[in-house]
């Protein structure tokens, strides 16, 4: 599921380069445990979340599959 224009920017007002975030659930082989954090790097266009994990992984959190919040 792809996000409209207007999702996309809200993510990325809500999750701007530099903030800090919490991995609640990530459906993926290689994703950080739950409750790893990280860092913002940028949000794409098509609302995914790209995170440099403090455990060194830099998978993104995609819209509407995975989850994460701001701390």
């Amino acid at each position: 599921m792809q996000p409209n224009e207007r999702i996309v920017k809200r993510i990325k007002e809500n999750y701007p380069v530099g903030c800090r975030v919490m991995l609640d659930k990530m459906d993926d082989k290689q994703a950080p445990p739950e409750g790893t954090q990280g860092t913002v790097v940028f949000v794409d266009d098509i609302g995914t979340i790209h995170v440099k994990w403090d455990n060194g992984s830099s998978l993104g959190v995609a819209f509407g599959e995975d989850q994460c919040h701001r701390i």
